[in-house]
């Protein structure tokens, strides 16, 4: 072995250094070194910094910067071919036109920099932009005026050296974080996200200002965006980006902004590939989309617009994550950070830059004072007579310079021979029309501009807000934010995804699945759902929607699994193990391990589940409890009401019911919910009622509450609030039932031939009784159930003569309650025209009864086990009776 180690290192020591390495039973192989060894990490580099990473002083990648180069060389104010300009740009760019246009045409989409004409694209539905030669382009005034200054340029030679290129440009404005910026290098990549123009120059002068701020992303799509996670634009963060969706009717979804990322096409193949599979159901889609986007979502009938809306975020591109990743480029380097230090660094910079560009400004105000006062003493004095009779261009010089000795006191520099040469420059004309008074206007306003320019470098900070103050005003018209800032709800994707699967249950073999369609029905599914299932032995799984899961012989219960359930409450009674003792529990089942089976009993061999009831809100119901004729026991049989059992976790033991064998469990009382009142909505569209939010809230509902139901037809009845109720069309009352609350209805009797009025109370509980006459022409014409209602009665005109002004009747005066039975008084003799509800009259609703003696379970007491119990009461306490003959386990 440790001559093979030996063998091994000699031959990677060759290897490494590039030799070749025969072997008689294989082919040669040959390890590269030198320029090949370096060639990848020289490829890595020049991608970083020439092609894909933007550089901070700029914010423009070379490719970007070489066409601003082309574009403000070619620049005289009328529009250039694309094609051109590329052409132009390839001079500075070493790489093909189709990448510079692709380029050209991704910053004139942009629309901040390039003024365009003719069809660039559209980022709205994806249409590319027609080819280079048929599309015109010119520098913006906002370009013109922030990102160009040769002066204080830095320049470089070409990549052929036979032109000179900007190293960077001067770019006096925080361009990168307003444009974005995205690329994917060696290893490497970047993901700088669009801000608002405005807001980057609000941030810009509180930077100057020494105040803080903010900055999130807008995007040219509009749409809405959750920034929560933003981070600041560093990597690791992330935001939510989601359409614009609202209802236009009962059946059509109106799509009129799109998410950062997408385009219309994208858009609705994502939506038709979600009803291909089942997860949203869409009749047809229009896209309507031309200067604005307005895509069309039919929905067949039945299906809620409020659901569908939240499944279009959770399965289509209507929603999307971003993750930003803030790399710049400086010196030669890539650099990681957030958009805050972006705006620090740009707003600094263009301090620096403006003050550069005073500096310049300043040196040339007074070059052209200095020279101006050299001309008025030259002309002035005659000193051009001095030269006359000078033979030599040195004697001219020597002149001049002594005639100007006596009065160059006041200048601010040395003359110099280059200025002496200047002023033997001047013509003749100009001499002979030489304009004292103008000539001391012009040298007074230099001295005004020179003052002027050293206030502003006195006073850098002001002028520089007043630089960002002045692009607001001129350039930020119509830049306004267009993406909207919210909070999301987390939508849970197994709550708006439709159904289309129907799961089947084998109880004996234990398997579960949709294939089985021979054998029981349990419930509609989607593919996403999970299951959870429980058996006899006291075993409970939960599992992911399959063809054919095998779960545990002798299945008991089997539902589909909500995630964080904590309303839904398993009221079990088990044996634990052969001769043990017998045990009570409740549970909820809020988080699990997919796939694990849990045991539900303490484990011991033989285990067996003598009762089980799955209760969706928490109901607690009554059982007795029949034990085996054994010895001497004297009690064989009693009561148990589950709501004198805490709710605990899943691996709670449980509270001894007997220690002697049991016989049978029977089922004596259903139980109420002993949870806290749940929030429940009516969603019209699908006539169903919710626990998601969805359609219009009808109130908190307690164990014993009950919902008011009234139809067409007259007939009112109470109901208990379940989920699964359906409710027909002609339903035209549904609220939650208060039994002290009168109901006011008014219809025609049909015998009578008359309106009628009445107010009764439904004194009997979830039962149905009709409230008008059973002759076939009666129909109730309206019913109300404020408390005071008004109503209001118009006459049709009489032929000839004048119409009878229309009454309001309070009803609460017109009538007392009465029983439901009761005819009702006769409304009017006179012919009606319409009876209109008006507004009900003010009314203090009685305060609720005291509910202090009712012990009510929160949910978050449920989900925690705040709540302690002991686990285990005495045998003793087991056999103790009480008055009413039912054991006390607590």
């Amino acid at each position: 072995m440790e001559e093979n180690d030996e063998l091994n290192e000699e031959q990677n020591d060759d290897l490494s250094a590039g030799e070749l390495t025969d072997n008689s039973t294989s082919d040669a192989l040959t390890r590269v070194s030198g320029m090949y060894k370096d060639w990848f990490l020289d490829y890595a580099s020049y991608v970083i910094l020439e092609r894909a990473v933007p550089a901070i002083e700029d914010g423009f990648k070379p490719v970007q910067r070489r066409i601003m180069h082309s574009l403000k060389e070619l620049d005289d104010g009328r529009y250039n071919k694309v094609a051109n300009v590329v052409g132009h740009t390839m001079q500075y760019h070493p790489h093909g036109d189709a990448s510079i246009a692709d380029a050209m045409v991704q910053i004139g989409q942009k629309d901040l920099l390039i003024d365009t004409q003719g069809n660039w694209g559209n980022i709205l539905t994806g249409d590319r932009a027609a080819a280079s030669r048929y599309i015109e382009a010119r520098l913006s005034k906002f370009a013109l005026e922030v990102v160009f200054s040769p002066k204080i340029t830095e320049w470089q030679q070409s990549y052929d050296g036979r032109k000179k290129e900007p190293v960077n440009l001067p770019v006096k404005f925080p361009l990168l974080l307003a444009q974005g910026a995205e690329g994917i290098a060696v290893g490497l990549s970047t993901k700088i996200l669009p801000h608002n123009f405005i807001e980057l120059i609000d941030a810009s002068i509180k930077h100057l200002k020494g105040q803080r701020f903010k900055l999130f992303p807008d995007f040219p799509t509009a749409g809405i965006i959750d920034v929560g996670n933003y981070n600041d634009g560093l990597r690791g963060g992330k935001i939510r980006v989601r359409a614009r969706i609202s209802q236009q009717d009962k059946s059509t979804l109106v799509i009129n902004e799109i998410p950062y990322g997408t385009n219309t096409s994208t858009l609705i193949d994502s939506i038709l590939k979600a009803n291909d599979k089942g997860k949203i159901k869409v009749k047809k889609i229009e896209d309507n989309t031309a200067a604005d986007v307005e895509i069309l979502v039919h929905l067949p009938s039945g299906i809620s617009p409020e659901k569908t809306i939240d499944a279009l975020y959770a399965f289509t591109a209507c929603e999307s994550s971003i993750s930003p990743l803030g790399c710049i480029i400086e010196d030669n380097k890539p650099l990681f950070i957030g958009v805050t230090e972006m705006l620090q660094r740009s707003t600094d910079a263009t301090v620096e830059l403006l003050k550069q560009e005073l500096e310049i400004q300043l040196s040339e105000l007074e070059e052209q004072w200095h020279f101006a006062s050299l001309e008025r003493i030259f002309i002035e004095n005659r000193i051009y007579r001095d030269i006359e009779e000078e033979e030599t261009w040195e004697g001219v010089i020597q002149a001049i310079d002594k005639g100007l000795k006596p009065f160059t006191k006041n200048l601010r520099r040395e003359v110099t021979e280059e200025d002496i040469v200047r002023l033997t420059e001047i013509r003749i004309k100009r001499i002979s029309k030489f304009d004292l008074d103008k000539a001391q206007q012009q040298l007074d306003s230099l001295e005004e501009k020179i003052a002027q320019v050293k206030h502003h470098l006195e006073n850098l900070v002001d002028f520089a807000i007043d630089y960002f103050k002045n692009l607001k005003t001129t350039y930020g018209k119509g830049r306004e934010r267009k993406s909207e800032i919210r909070i999301f709800d987390d939508i849970e994707a197994t709550k708006v995804v439709i159904r289309n699967t129907k799961l089947y249950v084998n109880r004996e073999e234990g398997f579960v699945g949709t294939s089985l369609k021979r054998d029981e029905y349990v419930t509609d599914c989607s593919d996403i759902d999970d299951i959870i299932a429980f058996t006899s032995d006291g075993k409970m799984m939960v599992t992911k929607v399959d063809s054919k899961t095998f779960i545990g012989k002798g299945i008991l219960h089997v539902a589909v699994f909500k995630k964080k359930d904590a309303r839904t409450i398993y009221n079990m009674v088990y044996k634990d193990g052969k001769g043990g003792a017998t045990y009570i529990k409740r549970f909820n089942v809020t988080s699990i391990t997919r796939d694990k089976l849990y045991d539900l009993t303490t484990g011991k061999p033989n285990s067996q589940v003598l009762y089980f009831s799955a209760n969706p809100n928490g109901e607690a119901e009554v059982i007795t409890i029949n034990l085996r004729q054994v010895g001497s026991i004297k009690k064989l049989k009693w009561d148990i009401d589950f709501a004198d059992v805490l709710i605990k976790g899943r691996a709670s033991k449980g509270n001894i019911v007997t220690k002697y064998s049991v016989k049978r469990i029977e089922l004596k009382e259903k139980g109420l919910s002993t949870l806290k009142p749940r929030k429940i909505w009516f969603d019209d569209v699908v006539r169903r009622l919710n626990v998601d939010g969805r359609g219009e809230l009808i109130g908190e509902f307690r164990a014993d509450d009950l919902l008011l139901i009234i139809n067409q037809k007259g007939v009112a009845k109470t109901i208990l609030p379940v989920l699964t109720s359906r409710f027909d069309d002609d339903m035209i009352v549904i609220e939650k039932w208060n039994p002290n609350k009168p109901i006011s209805a008014i219809y025609w009797e049909g015998e009578k031939e008359r309106f009628y009025v009445k107010r009764f109370l439904i004194e009997t509980e979830l039962k149905e009784e009709i409230f008008i006459t059973e002759h076939p022409k009666s129909y109730l014409e309206l019913v109300s159930t404020d408390w005071r209602p008004v109503i209001e009665i118009e006459f049709p005109k009489p032929r000839g003569k004048e119409p009878k002004e229309s009454i309001s009747v309070d009803i609460e005066d017109f009538i007392a309650v009465k029983g439901i039975k009761a005819m009702g008084n006769q409304l009017i003799t006179e012919k009606v025209k319409n009876i209109n509800l008006l507004d009900p009259l003010p009314y203090e609703e009685p305060a609720a009864k005291d509910t202090a003696d009712i012990e009510v379970v929160d949910e978050e007491n449920v989900d925690s086990g705040i709540k302690k119990v002991n686990q285990e009461t005495t045998e003793e306490g087991d056999e103790k009776d009480d008055s009413e003959g039912q054991t006390k386990l607590f």
